[in-house]
């Protein structure tokens, strides 16, 4: 599989330096990894610096939007596999739509923070539209603040899930992880979730728009195993 995206000048990301993986076991045979940090340009002191969640709150609220290079775009793409494939580069922080023709829809998005990332080839198995998001027992018992929607909060804006979720199945299991919006567009470019993948809303929109339940998800990520290979 070749990819050859291109960068604008101002925005090139970059994965940081290579970390060694953690591997975890898990019931549905994905691999689990710590995820480099996400890198930009900057034209002024003609260095790489980091992209964190302050910078990226900076900047979002000086732009009205994110750096130019997690912006939806139509990118060159070569690979094997189908049009309608979803395949996610979370070192990079990209999501790509397969179109066919050597062309994919290049996506930004926010992936699994430290110990979070993972890395397999999954399905989807559902689509819902303005989702109602119930944390896992595991989220519950680890933050306070999802235990007050134990029970699931209802769809709306200022739901995790946001406009759209795409439930990512192994087999006919639920793995628990998604690829949805977020009521936090600034956050696109990080490592923040908890393994879920995230888009803003008016992305995850088009994707849906544009996929099929069945439809299969490749999750690459650096240091993690991959589930049955790619």
């Amino acid at each position: 599989m070749k990819v050859e995206p291109r960068y604008p000048l101002r925005t090139k990301l970059v994965a940081g330096l290579a970390v060694a993986g953690l591997l975890l076991a898990s019931p549905f045979g994905l691999g689990f990894a710590q995820v480099p940090k996400t890198q930009i340009y900057d034209v002024k002191t003609r260095t790489w610096i980091p992209y964190d969640s302050s910078k990226a709150r900076r900047y979002y609220a000086a732009n009205g939007q994110v750096p130019e290079a997690f912006r939806r775009q139509m990118v060159t793409f070569r690979t094997a596999e189908k049009p309608g494939t979803i395949i996610i580069d979370g070192n990079q922080h990209f999501l790509y739509l397969v179109k066919g023709g050597g062309q994919a829809i290049r996506y930004g998005i926010g992936v699994g923070r430290d110990g979070f990332g993972w890395a397999g080839i999954v399905r989807v198995g559902r689509i819902a539209e303005w989702p109602t998001w119930t944390p896992p027992a595991e989220m519950v018992a680890r933050d306070p603040n999802a235990v007050k929607f134990a029970g699931g909060m209802p769809g709306g804006p200022d739901n995790p899930l946001g406009a759209r979720a795409l439930y990512l199945y192994e087999g006919d299991q639920d793995t628990i992880y998604r690829i949805h919006g977020t009521p936090e567009p600034w956050s696109i470019g990080l490592n923040v979730s908890s393994g879920c993948i995230r888009m803003n809303n008016d992305d995850i929109v088009d994707l849906a728009s544009q996929i099929q339940v069945g439809a299969k998800v490749i999750v690459l990520m650096q240091g993690a195993s991959l589930y049955k290979g790619v």
